[in-house]
């Protein structure tokens, strides 16, 4: 393989001296035994060496590179096929305007016309201050583009695949949800119809029993005895009521999320006592039914799950509770629960163990809604849902 090296001599000499002589082989073996592709050029562009790697990659022989001016040669189109025009040419600029450069993002192209991707650099040679040309290197990276390929390829893949599961698991997360609220439904109606009527058949039975006792000496302990146990059967009937209403509000199927949302505020309201003022307020445009099935559930649910955690844990003395709903023809919710309380710092709200949280954002995000929480350590919580009434 023929190399050629153009060199500057301070004199003549008729031999060069043995040290220039093994400076230049050590040179050549190294150009020669490089993997990468290594070519010089003057201030024309034209070749004026060139090693084996280059020429391999290229599917030049030397003698036909040499002298060549290489944008025409191997840099002439871009990877569309448009005209690359030597004046943009980065190669060229390196002595031309003393720009070095490194590009990873264009193609060189072969003696049989095919283009590859390639990663090349440009550097000006200067010698005694005056650039004389520059020393080009290039590496074939279409196999790495290959494996850039793939993997984005394997990544979107992996992608999809995570998404269709994660939109399996949320399918299934309200079907199981839907599964719960019609169980705690039938239990509900089950507890209501079957052990509340036998309570109250129970106090009646009490009732009648305490007005019968024949023994005037037993009468008065035995009017009391029924009177205590009446007491506790009503206390049950209270509790069973209170069971029944937390599994399944009757208001909730009966009149609708309308009155379930007021009925829960006031019963909020109630259960506060004097610990906290709450201030409610709701809006419905006209013409706007409530919503029906999992909707209104998951809506219901959602401000349950607000106000419990606001009881529990904010330690609140001011509670502003505020509903809107648009007008047709695409009505949406809005609800905004503000409390005065301890607040919490983010990352507690965002933590992946906030199932509370958690739920309820995927209960309104599987409506085509949203849940944002506000909150700061000392100065209270806002939470805000928006989420639209008419489901596509």
């Amino acid at each position: 393989m023929e190399l050629a090296v153009r060199m500057s001599m301070p004199f003549a000499l008729t031999t060069p001296p043995p040290a220039l002589e093994e400076a230049t082989r050590r040179l050549t073996l190294l150009l020669e035994s490089t993997g990468e592709g290594i070519f010089g050029i003057d201030m024309h562009g034209r070749c004026t060496f060139v090693n084996r790697a280059a020429c391999d990659g290229l599917g030049w022989r030397t003698d036909e590179v040499l002298g060549r001016n290489m944008h025409a040669l191997i840099h002439h189109s871009r990877d569309d096929g448009a005209h690359y025009p030597e004046c943009d040419c980065p190669i060229f600029n390196a002595f031309r305007r003393g720009e070095p450069c490194r590009i990873d993002d264009e193609v060189l192209w072969r003696a049989d016309g095919s283009p590859f991707p390639a990663e090349y650099s440009s550097y000006p040679v200067i010698e005694d201050g005056v650039v004389q040309g520059a020393v080009v290197t290039f590496v074939d990276i279409s196999a790495r583009r290959r494996a850039e390929a793939l993997l984005r390829a394997s990544h979107d893949e992996l992608e999809q695949r995570v998404a269709e599961r994660t939109a399996e698991l949320r399918e299934l997360a309200h079907h199981m949800e839907a599964m719960r609220e019609t169980e705690r439904k039938r239990i509900a109606r089950e507890i209501h119809d079957e052990l509340g009527s036998l309570l109250v058949a129970l106090k009646m039975d009490l009732d009648w029993l305490a007005r019968r006792v024949g023994d005037p000496a037993q009468r008065e302990p035995m009017v009391d005895k029924c009177q205590r146990m009446g007491g506790l059967v009503d206390t049950a009937v209270d509790a069973v009521g209170r069971i029944i209403t937390d599994l399944r509000p009757s208001i909730l199927d009966h009149q609708g999320l309308w009155a379930a949302l007021e009925w829960q505020a006031q019963e909020f309201q109630l259960a506060g006592s004097d610990e906290r003022a709450v201030d409610f307020k709701m809006h419905v445009a006209a013409d706007v039914a409530p919503p029906e099935g999992g909707l209104a559930i998951a809506v219901f649910r959602i401000f349950q799950e607000v106000l419990s955690n606001v009881a529990r844990h904010a330690r609140a003395r001011q509670v502003s509770i505020r509903i809107d709903v648009d007008a047709p023809p695409a009505p949406v919710l809005y609800l905004q629960v503000r409390d005065d309380g301890v607040g919490a710092a983010p990352e507690a709200l965002n933590d992946a163990r906030s199932y509370g949280v958690l739920g309820m954002r995927e209960r309104a995000g599987h409506f085509g809604g949203r849940l944002g929480i506000e909150s700061v350590p000392g100065r209270g919580t806002t939470v805000r849902l928006v989420i639209p009434l008419e489901q596509t």
